[in-house]
């Protein structure tokens, strides 16, 4: 394994443990050149599942462009990295027991945003504004609304 930081070949693990449902490990490694830490995780290789676009085409499923969507959303909110890398877990482990590997993005999406409506009011926000495509302040502003609606708790009368 490379290091990311200076591609020195030779590090250390630190820490290994075992993903919840024990379908990768996560460990935790330092460089013995540069002394930076690092995170590799290690997966049975599963097979292949297909993305359908809007417009029909099919793209393979890339774990990553998940995360990375979610990392987005998730910029300077009080979500840590294990937290995020989880979600993405569960979400691959949901599309994954599905009867289809072909699963159009739409079904991905809504996945998506119910995982951060739970997570962080603001992520919902940012990651539906993209996924959604709002196209003008008025659809944004119904969205914040509902979220609004959704979130407010009943006042006791004493």
């Amino acid at each position: 394994m490379k290091c990311p930081y200076c591609a020195y070949e030779e590090n250390q693990v630190l820490d290994s443990r075992d993903n919840e449902d024990l379908s990768s490990v996560r460990r935790r490694r330092e460089c013995l050149k540069c002394g930076k830490r690092f995170t590799t995780y290690e997966r049975v290789e599963m097979v292949d599942l297909f993305i359908i676009k809007k417009d029909g085409r099919r793209e393979q499923f890339e774990r990553n462009k998940l995360l990375v969507g979610i990392q987005r959303a998730c910029e300077k909110r009080p979500i840590s990295i294990d937290t995020i890398e989880d979600t993405v877990d569960e979400i691959e482990q949901n599309l994954r027991k599905r009867k289809t590997t072909e699963i159009p993005s739409k079904v991905i999406g809504e996945i998506v945003t119910r995982r951060l409506k739970a997570l962080d009011k603001v992520a919902y926000i940012r990651f539906a504004s993209v996924y959604r495509a709002f196209e003008d302040v008025e659809s944004f502003e119904k969205e914040v609304q509902n979220l609004l609606k959704g979130s407010e708790k009943p006042t006791g009368s004493a």
